[in-house]
């Protein structure tokens, strides 16, 4: 004759599941039975004046009116700041057969990307030279190069 399909520990699974089961149907009735013990009401959390999280409803009396209008959303507004037209710098990097390279402005060490199109003069690598910037199609570029 077969051995049962059914060996010790499938059958203690199967006890452990509905055990499970029946617990989770007890507890079900219980909240119908109780609806006061739980629900939306006893989850709600307020803001008071301060920022902190407190279960009673704030005040009216001590709300104050803000004027949407200054809100700023994002980076602060600079101040217009006098930006120099003409800047000047050196020529870090210049490759006259690729026709690009780099100047490096003598104030700020930032450098910009120039292209032998954004040239008055001639430059190589060392030159102190004067130029403007214009936004590219990839970023910031000198322009109207011109030695010093």
């Amino acid at each position: 004759m077969a051995k049962s399909q059914n060996t010790f520990i499938k059958q203690e699974n199967e006890k452990k599941r509905l055990k499970r089961n029946k617990e989770k149907q007890l507890r079900k009735e219980e909240r119908k039975l109780n609806p006061s013990s739980g629900g939306f009401d006893n989850m709600i959390a307020y803001v008071d004046e301060n920022g902190n999280l407190t279960n009673t409803p704030p005040d009216p009396a001590k709300k104050k009116k803000i004027d949407a209008s200054t809100i700023e959303i994002g980076v602060a507004r600079r101040e217009d700041q006098e930006v120099p037209a003409v800047r000047n710098g050196r020529v870090d990097f210049y490759d006259d057969s690729k026709g690009f390279g780099f100047i490096k402005e003598t104030g700020t060490q930032e450098k910009y990307f120039v292209h032998v199109n954004g040239l008055i003069d001639s430059i190589k690598e060392g030159d102190t030279v004067s130029f403007e910037l214009e936004q590219g199609r990839r970023g910031i570029n000198a322009v109207r190069v011109k030695k010093v």
